[in-house]
């Protein structure tokens, strides 16, 4: 591994493990207000299925004074057998939950454990080099939920289905969002929640700054907060290699080399 790597690497376990882990979103604004009436999903371990994959750039940040810069995916999973209140169609809809994860495997990154879990098996050196993260869009799994000190809820394990469980199938539409396979309607139907954060990326600046523009899109062009981007980690990318593999048609996540 190489002094760089390592720096890496040591870097990814402070922030991971910190008990005071403070991280200051550069060019976005997050909030709590406004947020205490949302429903949250209930606590504990719920049959679930990934519905939503979406690319949201390398997004950057701050980190002790340093700034940093990860990419990152955030993954939705619905819970079909806890529903919400029924909406003004009269139907009860599954809660949905989300992680948001740095687009990296190596043996501490959390993608890396979630997916071992979920898949109930390790990588192959193949899919060590080239997985494509549109095969687990669909899959179903168990999920435990837990609540922070907020009372939000937050993804905490994932894991494979016990042998006999089923799943019922999906309530809601399975969508993934790629930055580099660019899907207007779908970027159209998302909040704005999600397309502030897209907006913000370096990904998103290349596809809609004019050549030699020294500026790229701000966030501020879109009126809500994002009560749930505390929870978002950011987790610096090892190479443009692995940036360039993990936006591309075939979403690779490269492991860190030796």
């Amino acid at each position: 591994m190489t002094p760089e790597q390592s720096a890496w690497v040591a870097d990814y376990e402070r922030t991971e493990h910190s008990n005071e882990r403070k991280e200051r979103i550069m060019g976005r604004y997050a909030s709590e207000e406004g947020s205490g009436s949302f429903v949250q999903a209930p606590e504990g371990t719920h049959v679930a299925r990934c519905i939503r994959l979406i690319d949201i750039g390398t997004q950057h940040g701050e980190w002790q004074g340093k700034p940093t810069a990860r990419n990152q995916v955030i993954v939705q999973w619905e819970l079909p057998t806890e529903l919400m209140e029924p909406g003004d169609d009269g139907k009860a809809k599954p809660f949905i939950v989300s992680r948001f994860y740095t687009n990296i495997l190596f043996d501490k990154a959390a993608i890396y454990k979630d997916l071992i879990a979920w898949r109930g098996k390790d990588f192959t050196p193949e899919e060590l080099g080239r997985f494509d993260l549109n095969t687990i869009l669909g899959k179903p799994c168990l999920l435990t939920v837990t609540h922070n000190d907020k009372g939000k809820a937050k993804v905490i394990g994932v894991t494979k289905m016990v042998k006999g469980m089923e799943c019922p199938p999906a309530v809601n539409e399975l969508r993934s969002f790629w930055i580099e396979e660019w899907d207007q309607k779908q970027y159209d139907e998302m909040s704005d929640g999600f397309k502030r954060l897209i907006a913000a990326s370096d990904e998103y600046a290349k596809l809609n700054v004019p050549p030699g523009a020294t500026t790229k899109p701000t966030v501020d062009q879109f009126d809500d907060d994002i009560p749930f981007l505390r929870n978002a980690v950011m987790y610096e990318t090892t190479s443009p290699l692995q940036r360039r593999l993990a936006r591309s048609g075939l979403r690779g996540l490269p492991l860190a080399q030796e």
